[in-house]
């Protein structure tokens, strides 16, 4: 083979693989979010055990950019509410769970404690792994509140930077991981936004959204700006 021959097809190698690890904006309406990949996501279809121990379903989008890992779990709350009402028919007598009046503070078993206290649960899952954590406050992303984690791998002292957010009663888990000594994975971080179901982009205005609070009723949804549409959803 010629030098000059060898020469073009290691460029369109390289090129090829830049091609494939450039990032791009991942539009999902059905689970309401955007979000910026090294690539297209590997999509997995999974089940989350909440709290309160209720079987929820999930979905995994995760990507890899060489030794830097990358992915979003969404989990949907929206059939809690149906769940605990079954529950609630079957519990244990005298069992505080049973109560059927206890709407609008707690729910049929608890099911609205159980939605509240996903943020926190999620975070905690997270912080129980093998991990030195390094970083945990209250953040929003794009006007929705959650947690921003950081934390140092013990085994290979990889960093991940993870923010737990729930929005319309779904919970999303977004998680970055880089070797050490890597630059901090920002453009995943930052790029995580809210579309409805036609992919027009969500932005609230003046109030930070809380599912607690405006996901469960208690006070109006914050009034939304007009965005263009996001790019047609994968």
């Amino acid at each position: 083979m010629r030098p000059a021959t060898f020469l073009c097809i290691l460029l369109l190698c390289v090129s090829g693989t830049a091609v494939a690890q450039e990032w791009t904006e991942y539009v999902d309406t059905q689970n309401g979010f955007k979000l910026n990949f090294p690539g297209q996501p590997k999509v997995t279809e999974t089940t989350w055990t909440s709290q309160m121990n209720y079987t929820l379903p999930a979905r995994v989008y995760s990507a890899e950019k060489g030794r830097e890992r990358y992915s979003l779990t969404v989990v949907d709350y929206s059939g809690l509410e149906q769940q605990a009402i079954e529950r609630s028919k079957t519990c244990p007598p005298g069992n505080a769970q049973c109560r059927p009046n206890a709407g609008p503070v707690i729910g049929p078993a608890y099911w609205k404690q159980d939605e509240r206290g996903a943020i926190v649960y999620a975070t905690l899952k997270l912080l129980q792994r093998d991990v030195k954590v390094t970083g945990l406050s209250w953040e929003w992303q794009d006007m929705v509140e959650g947690h921003s984690i950081q934390v140092t791998n013990n085994a290979d002292q990889s960093r991940t930077f993870a923010f737990v957010a729930m929005h319309e009663h779904r919970l999303y888990i977004l998680e970055g991981t880089v070797p050490k000594g890597y630059p901090e994975p920002g453009l995943f971080q930052q790029s995580l936004g809210w579309v409805d179901k036609d992919g027009t982009g969500i932005r609230y205005q003046g109030i930070i959204y809380s599912n607690s609070y405006h996901g469960l009723g208690v006070y109006p949804v914050p009034p939304r700006a007009a965005r263009p549409a996001a790019p047609a959803a994968r």
